[in-house]
């Protein structure tokens, strides 16, 4: 075992083994991101001759559209419950590893829990492959510095590099993975481990855009802002935001609620919960997977307003009945799209009624960053993320000031995010203030 527990007084000997491990754990990260996304892939082509969950779905009878996501669901359940047996991670568990160094991350619940998570998606359900690949890159770090015999500091620093690897091989995204980690996963900044979380994320990503292409995820678009008045109707976005991210939010922990206090256990309540998909896609068939394909319709400008003020709201109650139903997943892309149909949907508003000029498209791209900063408190990241994900600098100012009013606000409503209330629960939280560190779970401070 490494002597020194921090990177500035280890030796040059043990620099090259935390190197070395870095390299694994970067490698590693993106090379299971990569096989996640092409193994839903092989089986929309293979069983479905689909190229994504949308084809699939329009091919289905009515039967086929509710049984799909119902048998995913139960299937889905029944990995979720050995994984939760076998002590599987969430994203809470690698934000307290990294932050405060005191939980385990066992690899191999976390291989079950992420096979739950890439069987819901396949088949439907709505939830976001972000959280199977962010909880994979987490526990891997900590894997490979046990193996390599690296504990302290650099462990958590490796534990930081996979995280962010692994957001990053989600979202081709390696700025934003580096403030996923900055702004939400530790809440400060380790300068040790953010020189090895960007390493981590360069490597990822390059490994990634290998795979599937340099370019944004969502596509290359232009929008500009013209006018001081515009900022005006993005500053109300912000706010807009705030109040259905804390909505959804509000609905997710209900859902949840409501599942428990029923005498169905796992699978069936996972079934469940696939089956109200289901019976949603009958009507809106945009709802199903976690939300890529139709976001990038939305972007395109192929839905009308009516319709899109649809899909946000089934989009919303689908995801509710996935996750609160026992689904391993994320909601983070499905929050993206949530965004970015809140953000079309008031971009309609402002150009017919309110008189701001403007692309609707440009509305939506900074939706989608405000939803993502009013549920996470990262209103850094959100912008870097729809930044990268779009590749449009014109939209940039409008980003950075809907994600801070957007964090703002939800902030004032509940202080706690979409993760560290998943902490508060278990009676662990921990805030950082301009005088340190303070744990707020058990009253230390640091």
């Amino acid at each position: 075992m490494m002597e020194s527990s921090t990177l500035r007084s280890a030796s040059w000997r043990e620099i090259l083994r935390i190197l070395v491990a870095l390299l694994v754990v970067s490698i590693g990260a993106a090379l299971f991101g990569m096989a996640f996304r092409a193994g839903v892939q092989f089986v929309y082509d293979a069983l479905f001759g689909a190229r994504d969950v949308l084809e699939v779905f329009a091919r289905l009878s009515i039967a086929g559209t509710i049984a799909l996501p119902a048998f995913g669901g139960l299937c889905a359940g029944l990995i979720a419950r050995f994984a939760i047996r076998s002590g599987s991670p969430g994203v809470g568990d690698v934000m307290e590893a990294v932050a405060v160094g005191r939980t385990r991350l066992p690899l191999r619940a976390t291989v079950w829990k992420a096979l739950g998570s890439w069987v819901a998606i396949t088949t439907g359900n709505s939830v976001g492959r972000e959280g199977a690949l962010i909880q994979f890159g987490g526990s891997f770090g900590a894997t490979v510095a046990s193996t390599a015999r690296i504990s302290g500091e650099p462990a958590r620093a490796l534990i930081a590099a996979g995280t962010a690897a692994g957001f990053a091989a989600a979202y081709n995204t390696p700025f934003a993975a580096v403030l996923f980690v900055v702004e939400i996963v530790t809440g400060f900044i380790m300068v040790d481990a953010l020189a090895l979380t960007l390493v981590a994320t360069a490597i990822s990503t390059t490994l990634v855009r290998a795979s599937v292409g340099g370019g944004p995820i969502y596509g290359q678009r232009a929008f500009t802002t013209t006018t001081t008045r515009e900022l005006v109707a993005y500053a109300a976005l912000g706010v807009l935001a705030a109040l259905v991210g804390q909505g959804f939010m509000g609905m997710l922990a209900r859902g949840e609620r409501s599942f428990e206090r029923t005498r169905i256990g796992q699978p069936w309540r996972a079934a469940i919960g696939g089956a109200m998909v289901g019976a949603m896609a009958l009507a809106v068939p945009e709802v199903t997977g976690n939300g890529y394909e139709t976001l990038n319709h939305l972007l395109d400008a192929q839905y009308g307003v009516g319709l899109v003020a649809v899909i946000v709201v089934c989009k919303a109650l689908a995801t509710t009945a996935s996750v609160s139903s026992g689904s391993p997943g994320g909601v983070f892309t499905p929050s993206l799209l949530i965004g970015g149909g809140l953000g079309l949907c008031w971009g309609h508003v402002v150009a017919g009624h309110v008189g701001a000029p403007g692309s609707e498209g440009g509305y939506a791209l900074v939706g989608m960053a405000a939803m993502i900063a009013a549920t996470t408190h990262a209103p850094l990241m959100a912008s870097v993320l729809v930044f990268e994900v779009s590749g449009d600098y014109a939209v940039v100012l409008p980003l950075v000031l809907a994600t801070g009013i957007a964090t703002f606000v939800s902030r004032r409503f509940d202080v706690d995010s979409i993760y560290t209330a998943e902490l508060r629960r278990r009676g662990i939280a921990w805030e950082v203030t301009f005088d340190g560190y303070r744990d707020v779970g058990d009253g230390a401070e640091r």
